[in-house]
């Protein structure tokens, strides 16, 4: 009898998943949902890159580029680490790749043996664990809490540190919670790596949506440590499937015989599109869609307050918060299973993002506008109050 790989029973699939199916159906339906689940900007890609993209297409000459990606986009990452983190990143280190899931590939591939231990926070993106597992790494996930912003400390990883243990992956800002690692603790973490002598994977896909502090590269303070990147959250081209992975220099052989064989080069379109991405009048739109999405963690934010749910800080980046909803339910799936049929608004339940007290948690993202997260606010109010 044929079977999946033993390995497959460790990939979990999103929760989420269930509560967006249900979403579309009760739409079917003619129900209005509001939708707070999807960590999606809402926003359509910037005009300038559309125009790009469509002027790439119109030549037809849609073809592979090479493993590594377009030098020219490459000088034009490496550009804007100069500008904005101060940092000289060679293009030869830049790899554009199919989506940040793709950097991540790369860099776990070229990085795991098998049975390797990888340090990671609990809560936290799920593929972070489930590619760990599928290229035979182990994940240790460390439980991290309010006092530390839900982040890793270099104290907390000395602690668990262990004989298997190979490296940490950071998020900074981190999905669920959009939280940031202060410069200081980062500088920390890199330095215990180190010494370690381990790897550090520094996912960085949110910078650029960050509000009231700026987001610190990992590549400030190491040229050892491996940074992902997208064009999918900050730069809104979440479809077009485009990331880039930043790779020490004794990893360039490894990265681009990877990229090889795993996926041959990115999109060719989305790759001259997104030449259009750092030009100025790009970036005037994109920082105009941040200070909208700080307005929109505001009215979110104190609005959930007001409810009742318990969130200590105000996160400062991304476009989520990670909300302690203890105080009304035992059970954060079924709350918002509950939620979704009785109110119409979805969001995302903790069971998603680890098993560090998932029950107590929901992800609201604030990827709608801010008048249909006033609508959710008052039908959460509602669904609060009912007997």
């Amino acid at each position: 009898m044929q079977k999946v790989s033993s390995k497959m029973k460790a990939v979990t699939s999103f929760h989420v998943m269930e509560v967006m199916a249900r979403a579309k159906a009760l739409e079917s339906k003619g129900r209005d949902i509001i939708h707070m689940e999807v960590g999606e900007p809402d926003f359509t890609t910037p005009q300038p890159i559309i125009d790009q993209g469509i002027r790439f297409l119109q030549t037809g000459a849609v073809h592979y580029t090479e493993a590594q990606g377009l030098l020219a986009l490459r000088k034009k990452i490496a550009a804007f680490y100069s500008k904005q983190h101060q940092v000289v990143v060679p293009p030869e280190r830049i790899f554009i790749t199919p989506g940040a899931s793709g950097a991540l590939t790369i860099a776990l591939a070229a990085l795991l043996e098998q049975g390797d231990e990888v340090l990671m926070a609990d809560p936290g993106y799920p593929c972070n664990s489930n590619l760990t597992t599928l290229f035979g790494g182990a994940p240790k996930t460390i439980n991290v809490s309010i006092e530390d912003d839900f982040q890793l400390t270099a104290e907390r990883v000395l602690e668990h540190w262990g004989p298997k243990t190979k490296g940490v992956m950071l998020a900074s800002p981190s999905n669920p919670t959009g939280n940031i690692i202060p410069a200081k603790s980062l500088a920390a973490l890199i330095k215990v790596s180190e010494q370690k002598s381990g790897f550090l994977i520094s996912d960085e896909i949110y910078h650029g949506l960050v509000y009231d502090q700026p987001a610190v590269s990992a590549l400030s303070f190491s040229d050892q440590t491996f940074v992902i990147n997208s064009f999918s959250k900050f730069f809104g081209m979440t479809g077009w499937r485009l990331g880039w992975l930043i790779v020490p220099e004794y990893a360039i052989n490894a990265a681009n015989r990877l990229l090889q064989n795993l996926y041959i080069s990115a999109p060719s379109h989305s790759q001259y599109a997104a030449l259009a991405a750092f030009d100025v009048s790009t970036q005037d739109i994109l920082l105009q869609r941040r200070d909208e999405f700080k307005r929109r963690r505001d009215v979110l934010y104190a609005g959930l307050i007001e409810l009742g749910f318990v969130i200590p800080h105000k996160p400062h980046g991304a476009f989520y918060i990670y909300a302690d909803c203890s105080h009304f339910t035992d059970n954060s799936y079924t709350f918002a299973l509950e939620l979704l049929d009785k109110q119409g608004v979805a969001v995302t339940p903790g069971i998603d993002f680890g098993a560090n007290e998932p029950e107590r948690y929901l992800r609201f993202a604030y990827t709608t506008s801010v008048e249909r997260i006033a609508e959710g606010l008052q039908r959460i109010k509602a669904f609060l109050q009912q007997p």
